[in-house]
């Protein structure tokens, strides 16, 4: 049975402009970080703060971590004159460059990739889910190929990119497709492959460091798991819950073996990734099998089929029909933050953004 750990991004904005705020991040991070469980991190940008769940064994020990913290940097951040949102991208930005987190990697980062730095205002869901080994992560990992669109598209949560609707749903995954090594991930003959790969890439010039390594699913450099990175910040912890117990039981399901991995054609993948960030779940999507159009719904009735053993073994299985079933009907991040923009443009969709992060 395994376990998952849950990362969320968050932008502070400033509550009379809706620009993206700095904040003095130690004692920031330190208010936050008592008597908390997980660990508050500091993020590419000294607008964004990091919280990494403790090691989960069931939703509900995510759901009360996760909406713990979501309501104290909530509070924080209203006492500090700034909202706080579980958005992937911030709606608006300022002309001059961001300022970059106190910490020596980001900084030689931003001198790397400066073009890139300057406008990657983009906050993520990221999900570990624990491997027994390197070969499992490897079956894990060319498994999810096929589903990484799908959880794209539910994940999707960043519309509006410098004052305007982006026309797309998650404008974060389109961004992110600038940096040197992106996308879903190719396939791998086994653990050794990977390593292979892993070691030629990572001696190239365009990859100073493995963090730059930013397939939509990897194995982590730190942990004995499969990191997913496909999904933007979610706007409630629910959300991001309900990704996490998906893609547990997609890693599960695929470690016991019951399903062989397809041999997916790379750019139907690309396009499926693509098609996924443009639509979310308000239109159709790429079959990653197939190439043919395919409706979202359809697609997560197949999920649902395909890891239902490992869901239900996990007790997850009604929460995410029921989950995922309400995300369809009513919307997923993108949809909302649209629906607030046209209530009462950015600064109710930041209003409505913080009044989300204590649900």
């Amino acid at each position: 049975m395994s376990t998952f750990g849950i990362e969320e991004e968050f932008f502070m904005f400033d509550a009379e402009t809706g620009l993206p705020a700095s904040v003095d991040q130690e004692p920031f991070r330190q208010a936050l970080d008592s008597q908390r469980d997980g660990e508050v991190q500091n993020e590419f940008l000294a607008c964004q703060v990091e919280h990494a769940s403790s090691i989960c064994e069931d939703r509900d020990q995510a759901l009360h971590e996760l909406g713990s913290f979501r309501r104290a940097l909530a509070s924080k951040a209203a006492s500090s004159g700034l909202l706080v949102a579980g958005i992937g991208s911030a709606p608006m930005i300022p002309q001059q460059p961001p300022a970059f987190t106190d910490n020596a990697r980001y900084q030689e980062i931003g001198k790397f990739i400066s073009g890139i730095a300057a406008e990657h205002y983009m906050c993520g869901l990221h999900v570990h889910v624990s491997i027994p080994d390197p070969e499992a992560g490897v079956r894990a990992l060319n498994f999810l190929r096929g589903w990484l669109p799908l959880l794209c598209a539910l994940g999707a949560n960043s519309p509006y990119w410098r004052g305007v609707d982006s026309s797309f749903s998650s404008w974060r995954t389109i961004h992110y497709r600038k940096w040197s090594v992106q996308g879903v991930p190719p396939y791998f003959a086994d653990s050794r492959d990977y390593e292979s790969r892993l070691a030629r890439i990572n001696g190239t010039a365009a990859v100073p460091d493995p963090g730059h390594i930013g397939w939509s699913a990897r194995m982590s450099e730190k942990y004995p798991t499969v990191e997913i990175r496909v999904a933007d910040s979610q706007l409630r912890a629910q959300d991001s819950v309900l990704l996490a117990v998906l893609l547990r039981g997609l890693v599960e399901t695929a470690v016991a073996g019951e399903f062989e991995a397809v041999e997916y054609l790379p750019e139907v993948l690309d396009l499926s990734l693509w098609q996924a960030a443009k639509n979310g779940i308000t239109g159709e999507q790429v079959d990653t099998e197939t190439g043919a159009p395919i409706a979202v719904k359809e697609l997560a009735r197949r999920l649902l089929r395909i890891a239902e053993d490992a869901l239900r073994a996990h007790g997850d299985y009604d929460f995410a029909v029921i989950s995922l079933r309400n995300m369809l009907e009513t919307g997923n991040g993108a949809v909302r933050q649209r629906a607030a923009f046209d209530r009462g443009a950015f600064m109710h969709l930041l209003a409505n953004a913080h009044a989300e992060m204590q649900i």
